[in-house]
C-alpha cells in the first residue's frame, strides 16, 4: 500500500466511523458507514444495491467521504464506481467478517463501489491541510 493509501487507512481506523455524503434530485443525504477496503489502490466502500445511497450513486456517481479521528480530519471526494468483481467482495468479507450476515458474494445485492478521479484533503487544527489525488 502507498503512503498516501497508509494516510487515508490512518484516519478512517481511527475514527471508526465515518460519513458519506451523495445527492438525490437536490437534497444532499449523509450516512454513516464503517467498512472500507484498499485494494489495487483503490479505495472500497461496500452497500447493498437495493439501498437508496445504491440508486442515488447510479443517478450521480459524486460522492464525499469525511471523518475525524480526534486529530485530523480527511475529506475525500470523487466518483464512486460499481466494481462486481468477486474478488473484490470476497476481500471485503475477508476484512469485516461480521458483513457476512447481511451479505454474501453471489446473493446480488451486495455492491462494491471505488473512489475514482478523487481528490483527496486531511486537515488538521494545527497544520496545513495536505491535498492528493487517488
Amino acid at each position: 500500500m502507498n503512503d498516501n493509501f497508509n494516510k487515508i487507512s490512518s484516519i478512517l481506523d481511527k475514527a471508526g466511523v465515518f460519513y458519506l455524503a451523495t445527492v438525490e434530485v437536490d437534497q444532499p443525504r449523509v450516512r454513516p458507514f464503517g467498512a472500507y477496503l484498499i485494494h489495487d489502490d483503490k479505495l472500497y466502500l461496500i452497500t447493498g444495491k437495493v439501498k437508496d445511497v445504491s440508486k442515488q450513486l447510479t443517478t450521480n456517481p459524486k460522492a464525499e467521504l469525511c471523518a475525524f479521528d480526534g486529530n485530523k480530519w480527511i475529506r475525500i471526494a470523487g466518483n464512486l464506481i460499481n466494481d462486481d468483481s468477486r474478488e473484490v467482495k470476497t476481500l471485503m468479507l475477508d476484512k469485516v467478517p461480521s458483513l457476512r450476515a447481511m451479505y454474501n458474494e453471489d446473493d446480488g445485492n451486495m455492491q462494491m463501489l471505488y473512489f475514482k478521479d478523487a481528490t483527496v484533503t486531511i486537515y488538521s487544527f494545527v497544520d496545513k491541510p495536505e491535498q492528493f489525488s487517488i
